[in-house]
Protein backbone atom coordinates (compact mmCIF):
# COMPACT_ATOMS: atom_id res chain seq x y z
CA UNK A 1 0.00 0.00 0.00
CA UNK A 2 2.83 2.40 0.97
CA UNK A 3 4.45 1.90 -2.40
CA UNK A 4 0.97 2.93 -4.26
CA UNK A 5 0.84 5.86 -2.30
CA UNK A 6 4.53 6.68 -3.29
CA UNK A 7 3.09 6.09 -6.79
CA UNK A 8 0.43 8.28 -6.93
CA UNK A 9 2.26 11.47 -4.48
CA UNK A 10 5.52 11.17 -6.11
CA UNK A 11 3.74 11.10 -10.13
CA UNK A 12 2.36 14.62 -10.79
CA UNK A 13 4.49 15.19 -13.73
CA UNK A 14 4.75 11.30 -14.81
CA UNK A 15 0.77 11.18 -14.98
CA UNK A 16 0.24 13.85 -17.08
CA UNK A 17 2.65 12.72 -19.83
CA UNK A 18 1.20 9.16 -19.68
CA UNK A 19 -2.25 10.41 -20.31
CA UNK A 20 -1.10 12.31 -22.98
CA UNK A 21 0.58 9.90 -24.70
CA UNK A 22 -2.76 7.94 -24.10
CA UNK A 23 -4.81 10.68 -25.97
CA UNK A 24 -2.45 11.07 -28.91
CA UNK A 25 -2.58 7.09 -29.94
CA UNK A 26 -5.95 5.64 -31.26
CA UNK A 27 -6.01 2.81 -29.19
CA UNK A 28 -4.61 4.77 -25.99
CA UNK A 29 -6.96 7.15 -26.60
CA UNK A 30 -10.00 4.59 -26.67
CA UNK A 31 -8.67 3.29 -23.40
CA UNK A 32 -9.23 6.77 -21.62
CA UNK A 33 -12.44 6.64 -23.37
CA UNK A 34 -14.33 3.22 -22.42
CA UNK A 35 -11.86 2.77 -18.92
CA UNK A 36 -11.72 -0.91 -19.02
CA UNK A 37 -10.76 -2.42 -15.85
CA UNK A 38 -8.42 -5.77 -15.53
CA UNK A 39 -10.56 -7.53 -12.48
CA UNK A 40 -11.07 -10.96 -12.00
CA UNK A 41 -14.84 -9.52 -12.15
CA UNK A 42 -13.94 -8.42 -15.56
CA UNK A 43 -12.18 -11.51 -16.37
CA UNK A 44 -13.15 -14.96 -18.05
CA UNK A 45 -10.73 -17.09 -16.21
CA UNK A 46 -12.18 -20.54 -17.92
CA UNK A 47 -12.25 -19.01 -21.34
CA UNK A 48 -8.33 -17.62 -21.07
CA UNK A 49 -7.38 -21.31 -19.63
CA UNK A 50 -8.97 -22.53 -23.05
CA UNK A 51 -7.11 -19.99 -25.41
CA UNK A 52 -3.94 -22.07 -26.88
CA UNK A 53 -0.30 -22.05 -24.96
CA UNK A 54 1.88 -18.57 -25.52
CA UNK A 55 -1.14 -16.36 -25.92
CA UNK A 56 -1.52 -13.57 -24.16
CA UNK A 57 -4.65 -14.53 -22.69
CA UNK A 58 -3.64 -18.25 -21.28
CA UNK A 59 -0.11 -16.84 -20.65
CA UNK A 60 -1.60 -14.51 -18.15
CA UNK A 61 -3.54 -16.84 -16.13
CA UNK A 62 -0.92 -19.02 -16.69
CA UNK A 63 1.06 -16.49 -14.24
CA UNK A 64 -1.70 -15.54 -12.08
CA UNK A 65 -1.71 -19.08 -11.08
CA UNK A 66 1.88 -19.40 -10.90
CA UNK A 67 2.25 -16.93 -9.12
CA UNK A 68 -0.77 -16.80 -6.97
CA UNK A 69 -1.56 -13.68 -7.47
CA UNK A 70 -4.61 -11.23 -8.55
CA UNK A 71 -5.47 -8.34 -10.33
CA UNK A 72 -7.95 -7.44 -7.57
CA UNK A 73 -5.10 -6.70 -5.12
CA UNK A 74 -4.37 -3.55 -6.65
CA UNK A 75 -5.49 -0.63 -4.33
CA UNK A 76 -7.57 2.29 -6.19
CA UNK A 77 -5.55 5.47 -6.16
CA UNK A 78 -6.44 7.60 -3.12
CA UNK A 79 -4.16 10.78 -3.80
CA UNK A 80 -4.72 11.29 -7.49
CA UNK A 81 -7.49 13.94 -7.33
CA UNK A 82 -7.79 14.02 -11.07
CA UNK A 83 -10.58 11.90 -12.57
CA UNK A 84 -8.35 10.82 -15.86
CA UNK A 85 -5.37 10.99 -14.03
CA UNK A 86 -6.19 8.24 -11.03
CA UNK A 87 -7.50 5.83 -14.20
CA UNK A 88 -4.39 6.32 -15.67
CA UNK A 89 -2.38 5.13 -12.43
CA UNK A 90 -4.69 2.60 -11.89
CA UNK A 91 -4.60 1.37 -15.44
CA UNK A 92 -0.78 1.78 -14.99
CA UNK A 93 -1.03 -0.94 -11.77
CA UNK A 94 -3.91 -3.20 -13.57
CA UNK A 95 -1.37 -4.26 -16.61
CA UNK A 96 1.83 -4.57 -14.28
CA UNK A 97 1.13 -8.10 -14.16
CA UNK A 98 0.59 -8.11 -17.64
CA UNK A 99 4.47 -6.87 -18.18
CA UNK A 100 5.28 -9.89 -16.04
CA UNK A 101 3.78 -12.05 -18.76
CA UNK A 102 5.70 -9.86 -21.46
CA UNK A 103 8.88 -10.17 -19.90
CA UNK A 104 8.22 -13.22 -18.61
CA UNK A 105 9.15 -12.39 -15.26
CA UNK A 106 8.07 -14.23 -12.16
CA UNK A 107 7.38 -12.46 -9.34
CA UNK A 108 10.46 -12.84 -7.11
CA UNK A 109 12.73 -10.09 -5.94
CA UNK A 110 14.96 -10.32 -8.94
CA UNK A 111 11.95 -10.39 -11.59
CA UNK A 112 10.14 -7.59 -9.97
CA UNK A 113 13.60 -5.22 -10.14
CA UNK A 114 13.70 -6.47 -13.74
CA UNK A 115 9.86 -5.41 -14.36
CA UNK A 116 10.63 -1.46 -12.50
CA UNK A 117 13.70 -1.01 -14.59
CA UNK A 118 11.60 -1.77 -17.63
CA UNK A 119 8.62 0.32 -16.03
CA UNK A 120 10.62 3.00 -14.95
CA UNK A 121 12.20 3.84 -18.20
CA UNK A 122 8.48 3.18 -19.93
CA UNK A 123 6.60 5.62 -17.70
CA UNK A 124 9.02 8.02 -15.44
CA UNK A 125 7.07 7.16 -12.85
CA UNK A 126 9.64 7.97 -9.77
CA UNK A 127 8.27 5.44 -7.59
CA UNK A 128 9.52 2.66 -10.37
CA UNK A 129 12.98 4.01 -10.60
CA UNK A 130 13.33 4.01 -6.84
CA UNK A 131 12.02 0.32 -6.76
CA UNK A 132 14.71 -0.44 -9.80
CA UNK A 133 17.05 1.26 -7.84
CA UNK A 134 16.82 -0.21 -4.27
CA UNK A 135 14.94 -3.22 -4.69
CA UNK A 136 18.31 -5.20 -5.55
CA UNK A 137 19.82 -4.43 -2.03
CA UNK A 138 19.07 -8.02 -0.74
CA UNK A 139 19.92 -9.93 -4.20
CA UNK A 140 23.20 -12.71 -3.62
CA UNK A 141 26.27 -11.55 -5.46
CA UNK A 142 25.51 -13.93 -8.18
CA UNK A 143 22.33 -12.56 -8.92
CA UNK A 144 23.47 -8.88 -8.51
CA UNK A 145 25.58 -10.05 -11.67
CA UNK A 146 23.08 -11.44 -13.86
CA UNK A 147 20.70 -8.18 -13.04
CA UNK A 148 23.96 -5.77 -13.92
CA UNK A 149 24.96 -7.48 -17.19
CA UNK A 150 21.93 -9.22 -18.75
CA UNK A 151 18.94 -8.43 -17.37
CA UNK A 152 18.91 -4.33 -16.62
CA UNK A 153 20.22 -3.32 -19.87
CA UNK A 154 17.49 -5.79 -21.56
CA UNK A 155 15.16 -4.34 -19.48
CA UNK A 156 16.06 -0.69 -20.20
CA UNK A 157 17.09 -1.67 -24.01
CA UNK A 158 13.27 -2.69 -24.12
CA UNK A 159 11.68 -0.38 -22.06
CA UNK A 160 13.24 2.75 -24.99
CA UNK A 161 12.56 0.68 -27.77
CA UNK A 162 9.00 -0.22 -26.67
CA UNK A 163 5.86 1.77 -27.61
CA UNK A 164 3.21 3.14 -24.48
CA UNK A 165 2.17 0.38 -22.61
CA UNK A 166 -0.56 2.08 -21.55
CA UNK A 167 -1.54 1.98 -25.44
CA UNK A 168 -2.35 -1.59 -25.87
CA UNK A 169 -5.70 -2.87 -25.03
CA UNK A 170 -5.01 -5.93 -24.00
CA UNK A 171 -8.54 -7.24 -22.84
CA UNK A 172 -8.68 -7.24 -26.57
CA UNK A 173 -5.60 -9.30 -27.54
CA UNK A 174 -5.78 -12.32 -25.36
CA UNK A 175 -6.03 -14.46 -28.68
CA UNK A 176 -2.78 -12.88 -29.59
CA UNK A 177 0.73 -14.69 -29.30
CA UNK A 178 2.91 -13.27 -26.60
CA UNK A 179 5.44 -13.45 -29.36
CA UNK A 180 3.68 -11.07 -31.96
CA UNK A 181 2.55 -8.63 -29.03
CA UNK A 182 5.98 -8.09 -27.75
CA UNK A 183 7.14 -7.52 -31.58
CA UNK A 184 4.12 -5.33 -32.09
CA UNK A 185 4.85 -3.18 -28.92
CA UNK A 186 8.83 -3.62 -29.50
CA UNK A 187 9.68 -5.64 -26.62
CA UNK A 188 13.12 -7.44 -26.92
CA UNK A 189 13.01 -11.33 -26.24
CA UNK A 190 13.88 -11.82 -22.37
CA UNK A 191 17.56 -13.20 -22.14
Amino acid sequence: DMVAVLGETTGCLALPNLRDKMKHHPEGYRILQERPRIRLSTLDLSRLRGLPDGSLGREYVRFLEDNKVSPDTRMPPKFVDDEELAYVIQRYREVHDMMHTLLGMPTNMLGEVVVKWFEAVQTGLPMCVLGAAFGPVHLSARKLQVLATELVPWAIRSGRNASCILNVYYEQRWEQPVESLREEIGIFPPP
